[in-house]
This record gives C-alpha cells, structure tokens and sequence, in this order.
C-alpha cells in the first residue's frame, strides 16, 4: 500500500504514531498536541476502535477528546468487512480533520479493514491535510510495512518477525510499539535486515512521533522513541541464516530522542530538543 497522491499544492497531514499506554488522566501531552495539529478548537476527529474488542473503547476516546478541546469527536465501531462499506460512516471520514486508531490487536484492523473503502478514504484524508494518527496497534498501522507479531530480546534472529501491509501512509518507516516496556529492539532490527530502506522506530509508552508534511520527526511524551537507520548497512546474513539463529548486520545507525528531539526522513539526520 502506498500513499495517496496529494491533491493540488496541498499539504499532507501529520502522521502521529503513538507506542500505547498514552496519558489520559494527567496532562495528556500526546492527545493535546494531536488535537492542535488536527485543527485546535475546530478539531473534527473520527475514531476507529476497530483493534479494540472492548465496547467502550470507542466512547471512552468521544469523551476524552471533547473534554481535551475538540470540536467534535466520533466513533465509528467497524466489526466486520461489511461495515467498511457504510456510506454513512465513509462521509464521517471525508468530513474529519483528525483521524485516530485506537489499541488493541493489529491483526483485526488488517482483516477487517485492509484494502477496503475505509482504508484508502484515510490515505486520501491523509493526503488532503487530514492528521492521521493511532496508538498502540493503531500506531502499526499507520505505515506501508506493518509487524503483525514477533520474538522480543534485543538479539535480530531470523524469523523473529512477520510483516503484512498496513495502511500505507508512508513508505518510509516500520513502526514497534511498547518498544522498551516489551524489549522489542530485535525484531525491529530484524524487520529493517528484510527491508534496509524503511527507518526503524521504536515507540516507548507514552511516547509519540510526529511526523509533518517535510518528513520531519518531532518527539512529545514522556519515554524516548529509538531510531533505528540501516540505509548504510554494509552487511547483513539474514538470507543465509536459519530461521531461530542469530543475524548479523553491520554499520547499523541507532538514535535515542526524547520530548523535543527530531530526526530528518530525508537526510536522516537526528538532533536533540534545541535548548
């Protein structure tokens, strides 16, 4: 899956992928911030719990985001195939300025919403200005290679990865989420040792990538995101190596940012939260 195409000479939206367990309670940095970028006190957000097997989850995030400042917030609870097909609900899309993917299974959200109307209504969004962001599982998402499931350590083994389409907003990135609370360093390397392209990131809890219309990372939340660059890579066994065993790579880049830091898409290049 890859991006829409934009329209015109507009802008594509920001695309928030957040690692989980985001703060709702205290200053909810996170949501604030994705709220200002999907239009501030006119934010239309549109929520799709679909990874979700909780009722709740949907209304729960209706009542957060207006307590927060949106204008309006909507769920829209797609279970099956079919209910990708409402037009009702295809209109609620066309009309947000904010898009958001709650938690829960990620391979519910490619079964029953991949390569269907919904899915290529939030490209198109996404590329008319519309703020797409997801959290947990809805983070995974987000970009064109998703981690359907892996091994945890720090360690690339082979096989210790599975990768299937997400939404495809972008290209550019493989997204792990719970990144230090689930010690997923390895599976995100194994996954760039498949596809040395794509730029890693590993999304601690709490913890968010805001990636702008100039492919331009900015940190906000309390944890650190892990870049993980492999576009130099000089060497890697992940062709000859039996599945379970240990890969090597070499002249692999890795950046630890903080709230405020950013890394550059297009030069990769990482700088600290300027003082």
């Amino acid at each position: 899956m890859s991006p829409a195409k934009l329209e015109g000479d507009k802008k594509r939206g920001f695309i928030v992928p957040i690692g989980g367990a985001e703060d709702k309670e205290g200053a909810a940095n996170i949501l604030r911030k994705f709220i200002e970028v999907a239009g501030g006190r006119t934010a239309r957000i549109v929520i799709i719990p679909t990874a979700s097997t909780l009722e709740d989850t949907g209304k729960r995030y209706e009542k957060l985001f207006r307590k927060l400042g949106a204008d309006e917030a909507k769920s829209l609870p797609f279970a099956s195939r079919d209910d990708a097909g409402k037009g009702e609900w295809l209109d609620y899309i066309e009309k947000a300025n904010g898009i958001f993917v709650t938690g829960g299974n990620q391979l519910r959200l490619t079964t029953i919403l991949g390569g269907t109307a919904v899915a290529k209504a939030i490209r198109r969004a996404n590329a008319r200005g519309v703020a797409v962001g997801g959290t947990s599982a809805g983070a995974a998402i987000l970009s064109e290679h998703m981690i359907a499931y892996g091994a945890e350590g720090h360690t690339p083994h082979a096989g210790a990865v599975s990768l299937v389409p997400g939404f495809g907003l972008t290209n550019r990135i493989i997204i792990d989420q719970h990144f230090r609370q689930r010690d997923r360093l390895g599976r995100l390397l194994t996954a760039l040792a498949y596809n040395p392209f794509a730029v890693g990131i590993g999304l601690d809890e709490d913890t968010a990538a805001f990636i702008d219309h100039a492919k331009k990372i900015t940190v906000v939340g309390a944890g650190a995101i892990t870049i993980v660059d492999a576009s130099e890579l000089s060497h890697s066994t992940i062709a000859d190596t039996k599945e379970g065993k240990p890969v090597c790579m070499t002249n692999v880049r890795l950046h630890v940012l903080v709230d405020g830091g950013t890394f550059d898409l297009e030069t990769r290049r990482a700088e600290p939260r300027a003082r």
